[in-house]
């Protein structure tokens, strides 16, 4: 089973336009030997960008959130981090990598890949969009 993570600009990107970011989301809908690794904090920030009214002007953005919401509480096994780190600048994203060390992902999916200067975490690979899409869905 592919154990991955992904970021929240890449959910809220894959919710505006038909992409990479959209593909990985169908992919693990369908594919049930991938799972979704999430903690409480990243849900809450799922939540709460999902739910944020500047979206709004994309049509059926908030029903679509509300839908994926449901479907991430479903489907993915959620992990409780036991660390704090203090890695990367942007202080939020540390929790995208407590994650990884707890749960052992095998990939963290990012969109601002400026703020991940690293190619890796201890076993997770840090990965676009893209690359994850090219290089390990879709052959």
């Amino acid at each position: 089973m592919t154990k991955i993570i992904i970021d929240t600009h890449v959910r809220v990107t894959g919710h505006m336009q038909r992409n990479y970011p959209f593909f990985i989301g169908d992919s693990i809908v369908a594919d049930k030997d991938i799972q979704l690794c999430i903690s409480d904090d990243l849900f809450k920030e799922y939540y709460e960008v999902l739910n944020c009214e500047k979206f709004s002007r994309f049509p059926e953005f908030l029903s679509k959130g509300q839908s994926l919401l449901a479907e991430i509480e479903m489907r993915a096994k959620k992990y409780l981090p036991t660390v704090k780190l203090t890695i990367i600048n942007d202080i939020d994203d540390n929790k995208l990598l407590e994650l990884a060390e707890i749960s052992n992902a095998n990939f963290l999916i990012v969109g601002k890949t400026h703020d991940f200067t690293m190619q890796a975490y201890k076993e997770t690979k840090i990965v676009t969009p893209k690359e994850y899409w090219q290089n390990h869905i879709a052959d």
